[in-house]
């Protein structure tokens, strides 16, 4: 199965948080229209990295983004992983309520394993199994890559929302923090992520001024 049953009720839950975020004080006809773009969104980036992660002989399972630690000491770990997946949309969106649209929409991450035969097809060695930081940048870079593409193609075909919505996304998710894509990309190849984030703040600007 592409997606488990963990990962369709992690994507369910996000995707109605999400909706419910960006729609708050609004109609249920913008509520529904929300929730199935934020759905598509959501649903285009993991496709592009499960595609991704596939040709590189690996899984990756997508999990809510929670924060187990609050500092650098040793010690410093919450009792309980903070859900900010879940709960920054909604803060965001009470904080930026003036911004239509612009919540934070980074709230899913994924983990990654390489498959059993993932060394002798490749390397015929298994000391060489592991993937490499740069691989998973490369798969999380492709989420990112995915969603630019459907904002242009959102706008090219008159549903400029939704187009911003993709915006939004890769824009949260390219943020080098905690277990986002944007760290993984970072640390994985700082070339790649200055690329993608020179791209991100251009759709940015269009969103200001062309959108």
């Amino acid at each position: 199965m592409f997606l488990n049953k963990k990962e369709i009720t992690i994507l369910t839950i996000t995707t109605l948080i999400l909706a419910f975020a960006i729609s708050l004080i609004e109609t249920t006809k913008i509520f529904l229209y929300a929730l199935l773009s934020v759905l598509i969104v959501i649903l285009t980036n993991i496709v592009a990295k499960k595609i991704t992660s596939f040709y590189l002989d690996s899984n990756i399972e997508i999990k809510l983004w929670e924060i187990k630690r609050f500092g650098f000491r040793p010690w410093t770990y919450f009792k309980k992983p903070f859900p900010a997946g879940a709960v920054l949309p909604v803060i965001s969106k009470i904080l930026l309520l003036p911004v239509q649209g612009f919540v934070w929409m980074a709230s899913l991450i994924f983990e990654i394993k390489p498959k059993i035969s993932r060394a002798a097809k490749r390397h015929h060695l298994y000391s060489f199994s592991e993937i490499t930081e740069y691989q998973i940048a490369l798969i999380a870079a492709t989420g990112i890559f995915a969603n630019l593409i459907f904002a242009v193609i959102g706008y090219l075909v008159g549903f400029s929302e939704f187009s911003k919505l993709n915006i939004y996304y890769a824009f949260f998710n390219m943020l080098p923090i905690s277990d986002l894509d944007g760290n993984k990309i970072f640390f994985g190849s700082l070339v790649l992520w200055s690329f993608l984030a020179s791209i991100v703040l251009i759709g940015l600007f269009c969103v200001a001024f062309v959108i």
